[in-house]
C-alpha cells in the first residue's frame, strides 16, 4: 500500500468529529506532506517511538499510540498473568497532547487486565525509571519527546530492571504491534479514564512516590551542613519542563536559600515559546539564565530538558561573563568531585567502577585512575550505560558514577537512566563546598585540566529531518560501512 493509499483509508476511517480530520483533509493536494505522514510507520524501537504531532502512520497521535499500546499490552499479556499484576506505570511530560496520550495509555493497558499505575501531573522520566525497581513493576512508559522541538512528542518504553527496553524486547513488542490495525480497538478512549480509576483498575500515585525519588537522590549528597556555602547565588531553568517541583524541593530541603527560578520558564509551556527547542545542551537556551544570574551575581547557571533527564550548565568565569560547559567537562567536574569526596570522607571502596559511553573524553579516565577507580565503556545511551550495573555487581565492583557527552548523568544505581535532578544537587553541592574552600567551579575545572591535560571537543549537531533527512542519514551509514577506517600497523624499526 502506497502512501497515497494509506491517506484514502484513513480519510474512509476517521469519523468528521475527530479533532484530526481538518488536518487530515488539509492534506489533500500535498503530496509532499502527505508522503511524510504516510510512506511508513512509526518504527518501535529501544527508545519506542517519537514524531511530530498530527494525522498519518508516521506521526503521534491517538492511532499510533494506541496501537502501540494495543501491541505492548499484547506482549505483557502473553508473558502471563504474574507480568500483568506487576503491571505499568505511565508518566508524561508538559508537551502537547502528552496528557491525552498518557490517559490513552492507561485506558488500553486497563481493559486489557493489565494493573496501571500513573500520575495526576506531569512528572520527570528518572522518577519513572527509579520507581520500576522500587515497586517492581514490569514495564513503564513516559509520554515524552525529551529535548525536542514543539512540535514532537514520543513514547519511551522500559522494562522491569528499570532501563528502556532492550533491543530484544523492543524487537518482541514490535511484533506484537505490526499484527495490529491502526483502527482496531480504537473505541477505547481516555474519556473512561475516570471511570477506570473509580473501578480501580487505574492507581493514581503521588506524594509518596514523589518523596521515594527524593529522599533517593538526596542520600546521593556527599558533604552537608558547615561543609558548605548553602547562600552561594545559583539560577535554576527546567525549561518549562518537569523539573520544577523537584529540583526546588529538593535545593529547600538541603538547605540551599539562595536558589532561583528563570519565572518565565518556571510553569508547563508545550510551545517553549521562550527557547523554541528545549535542549540544555545548547548555550541559546540559557538566555534568560544568564540574564538573571547577571541581576543576582550567580556563579552557577543549570537546566534540565522538559522530562528532566538531560543536564547541562554555565559557569561564571574569571572574567565574570558566563562560559557555557559541555557534557564531558561537567562529567570531568562530577567524576572529580564525588571521587574526591569519598576519598576525603573515608567511604571510597576499593573496587569502585564508574561508566562512560565509548564516544565520551577518555580525561575522565585519568581521573578516575588517580583514585584507583576503574572506568568501563558502554555504548551510547543509558540502556546500555546503566546496563552495565549488573555486570559490575556481579563481578564485585561498586558502581559509582555513569555519564556520557550528550549532558546525561547516572549517580544513583537504583535509578538506571540519566537524571538531572540528581545530577544538579551535586553540582550544586560541589559548587557549595568549594566556595567554602574560596574557589569556584570554574577555577576547580582549569586546576584538573592542569593536572590531566586540557581537552578541546566540538560536538556540531545535524539536524536532518523527514523523509530526504531519513535518506540521507542511511546513505551517510551505509557509506561508512562500506569503507570502514582500516587499522595501519606501522613495522617496528629493525
Amino acid at each position: 500500500m502506497d502512501y497515497k493509499e494509506r491517506y484514502r483509508l484513513w480519510m474512509s476511517r476517521i469519523p468528521k468529529e475527530d479533532p484530526l480530520r481538518p488536518q487530515l483533509e488539509a492534506l489533500e493536494g500535498n503530496e509532499t506532506e502527505m508522503a511524510e505522514r504516510f510512506s511508513q510507520d512509526m518504527v518501535f524501537g529501544t527508545a519506542g517511538i517519537r514524531g511530530v504531532t498530527g494525522p498519518g502512520t508516521n506521526c503521534m497521535n491517538v492511532y499510533t499510540v494506541g496501537r502501540a499500546t494495543r501491541g505492548i499490552a499484547d506482549y505483557i499479556r502473553s508473558a502471563g498473568p504474574e507480568a500483568m499484576e506487576k503491571g505499568i506505570i505511565i508518566a508524561h511530560d508538559p508537551r502537547h497532547f502528552s496528557e491525552e496520550f498518557s490517559r490513552l495509555t492507561a485506558c488500553i493497558l486497563a481493559r486489557a487486565g493489565i494493573r496501571v499505575y500513573t500520575f495526576p501531573g506531569m512528572r520527570p522520566t528518572p522518577e519513572l525509571a527509579c520507581l520500576i525497581r522500587v515497586m517492581k513493576t514490569v514495564s513503564g512508559i513516559n509520554i515524552t519527546a525529551s529535548h525536542n522541538p514543539p512540535e514532537y512528542n514520543g513514547y519511551k518504553v522500559y522494562w522491569d530492571d528499570g532501563c528502556q527496553v532492550s533491543a530484544e524486547i523492543a524487537d518482541g513488542m514490535m511484533r506484537s504491534i505490526e499484527k495490529l490495525d491502526y483502527f482496531d480497538g480504537c473505541d477505547i478512549d481516555y474519556s473512561e479514564y475516570d471511570d477506570l480509576i473509580k473501578e480501580g483498575k487505574i492507581t493514581l500515585l503521588g506524594e509518596k512516590e514523589d518523596r521515594i525519588y527524593l529522599d533517593m537522590i538526596k542520600a546521593l549528597a556527599i558533604h552537608d551542613g558547615d561543609e558548605l556555602d548553602l547562600s552561594i547565588p545559583i539560577v535554576y531553568t527546567p525549561l518549562n519542563g518537569a523539573g520544577s517541583i523537584p529540583f526546588s524541593t529538593m535545593m529547600k530541603e538541603r538547605g540551599f536559600s539562595n536558589v532561583h527560578i528563570v519565572p518565565e520558564q518556571k510553569d508547563p509551556d508545550p510551545d517553549f515559546t521562550t527557547v523554541g527547542y528545549p535542549n540544555p545542551e545548547d548555550p541559546k537556551a540559557f538566555r534568560l539564565s544568564e540574564a538573571l544570574g547577571a541581576q543576582i551575581g550567580a556563579q552557577l547557571l543549570m537546566a534540565t530538558d522538559p522530562d528532566s533527564d538531560r543536564f547541562a550548565i554555565e559557569l561564571m568565569g574569571d572574567d565574570g561573563n558566563y562560559v557555557p560547559l559541555n557534557g564531558n567537562q561537567t562529567g570531568y567536574l562530577l567524576v572529580n568531585y564525588i571521587l574526591e569526596g569519598h576519598r576525603d570522607a573515608g567511604t571510597l571502596p576499593e573496587n569502585g567502577a564508574m561508566v562512560k559511553s565509548i564516544v565520551t573524553s577518555s580525561l575522565s579516565e585519568e581521573i578516575a585512575a588517580s583514585y584507583g577507580v576503574k572506568m568501563f565503556e558502554a555504548l551510547t545511551g543509558f540502556k546500555n550505560i546503566c546496563g552495565r550495573i549488573p555486570f559490575l555487581e556481579k563481578h564485585g565492583y561498586h558502581y559509582l558514577f555513569g555519564y556520557e557527552e550528550s549532558v546525561g548523568y547516572a549517580a544513583c544505581p537504583e535509578i538506571r537512566d540519566k537524571d538531572g535532578i540528581s545530577a544538579g544537587m551535586l553540582i550544586a553541592e560541589a559548587a557549595a563546598y568549594y566556595k567554602k574552600q574560596g574557589k569556584t567551579l570554574f577555577q576547580v575545572l582549569a586546576e584538573l585540566g592542569k593536572r590531566y591535560g586540557f581537552y578541546a571537543e566540538a560536538e556540531p549537531n545535524l539536524v536532518l529531518k523527514g523523509i530526504p533527512g531519513a535518506q540521507r542519514i542511511k546513505r551517510m551509514m551505509d557509506s561508512v560501512r562500506a569503507n570502514l577506517p582500516i587499522e595501519q600497523v606501522v613495522p617496528a624499526p629493525k
